[in-house]
């Protein structure tokens, strides 16, 4: 199961997390949000000296954007996300013109994920509009902030999702929530995003709290 972290930004707090494991690592780039980051990081900037050998020496960073463009995001992307996610409401048009100008940059590589907000069947069913154009979606709580908002929607909506794209669950998942995930199926489920509910500040993660969810959870899916 993927597991992404999102709203990072201090870098010893993003050594931490990515020391538990995790496989993806969200930077907010949206300025209303309270986890804004200015400027996403190198990889040279959070792990000094360190040098992959082929294998995954970090987890992918991941740029969150609401509404911005093509030409900012491809910016920013450049030699320092491997995801860009796209939490607004992007139209299936814009998400054409991303691919293709990352595709011009010689970033076609460059994962791009489409996060939905749910509060009904239609919410889910809104899919349809990016397939073929996205490689993954994020199911989230529909909220006016733009996600972070620590809720929870209805789970149980997801059975009106018959796609073949992997999602991440998102919205208001909590460390209680280890044994609800590990029973939670559907076959396009490829992970979970981990935010608010782990936080003793925004964009500060309790890594302790964390560590004992993903152990927990660990349990739980080896049982």
């Amino acid at each position: 199961m993927i597991v992404k972290v999102c709203g990072m930004r201090d870098a010893e707090n993003i050594r931490a997390v990515a020391r538990l494991g995790v496989d993806m690592l969200g930077f907010i780039c949206y300025p209303a949000s309270s986890r804004y980051v200015p400027e996403i990081p190198s990889r040279g900037d959070v792990f000094p000296g360190v040098v992959s050998d082929g294998g995954q020496a970090f987890p992918h960073f991941t740029g969150v954007f609401v509404d911005e463009t093509p030409e900012r995001m491809v910016r920013l992307a450049s030699g320092r996300l491997d995801c860009i996610q796209l939490h607004g409401q992007e139209s299936p048009a814009m998400v054409e013109r991303l691919r293709r100008q990352l595709t011009s940059a010689g970033m076609p590589g460059v994962t791009v994920m489409k996060a939905l907000s749910i509060r009904d069947a239609t919410d889910v069913d809104r899919w349809r509009d990016y397939a073929g154009l996205v490689d993954m979606f994020l199911f989230d709580t529909k909220c006016a902030e733009h996600g972070g908002s620590g809720c929870q929607f209805d789970w149980n909506l997801l059975s009106a999702y018959d796609g073949a794209i992997p999602f991440l669950l998102s919205g208001g998942i909590g460390p209680e929530d280890a044994g609800r995930i590990a029973r939670f199926r559907h076959p396009a489920l490829a992970g979970i995003d981990l935010n608010s509910r782990f936080e003793t500040a925004p964009a500060v993660k309790d890594v302790i709290l964390l560590e004992k969810f993903l152990q927990t959870l660990k349990t739980y899916e080896q049982n």
